[in-house]
């Protein structure tokens, strides 16, 4: 049996290594994927482009049902009449998320199918692939939706 001796340099090399690969593992999501690009929001066709705005990450509708039946839908089911007007097509939904690799936070967050909105907003990339979409009013007050990546 033969033994080799490692220097002391050498075998903090070697752990700094170990732990840089663990890092880096961890810090990418699955298979080197970023959360931009184009999302199903799995109800009413809708579909958001996740995109870099600044330093942050924000979300704008790209398609849905309604915009395929008429182009120049407008933002009909916000609460606030003097907003009614905005086009739902390049409607911005999501703003100011930063953080990662797999957890942003951000907000505001509009929800253009229900007219609701929120201050707050929560973005998890899961372990399988998907985004949970989360807004909060308040601490307890909170909607969970979860999108797919379209392909």
């Amino acid at each position: 049996m033969r033994r080799t001796m490692i220097s002391g340099t050498t075998m903090l090399a070697a752990v700094a290594f170990g732990v840089a690969g663990i890092v880096t593992a961890e810090a990418a999501p699955a298979g080197g994927q970023s959360i931009a690009g184009i999302w199903a929001t799995g109800s009413e066709g809708g579909r958001v482009q996740i995109y870099k705005c600044g330093a942050a990450l924000c979300g704008k509708i790209v398609d849905a049902t309604r915009i395929r039946a008429n182009p120049d839908q407008r933002d009909e089911r916000n609460p606030d009449p003097k907003l009614r007007d905005r086009r739902l097509k390049g409607l911005v939904v999501l703003q100011g998320f930063a953080g990662g690799p797999r957890e942003w936070k951000g907000g505001p967050v509009y929800d253009p199918e229900s007219g609701d909105g929120a201050a707050k907003g929560f973005l998890t990339l899961r372990a399988d692939g998907k985004l949970e979409v989360k807004g909060c009013k308040a601490a307890i007050f909170c909607r969970t939706k979860i999108w797919t990546r379209a392909r």
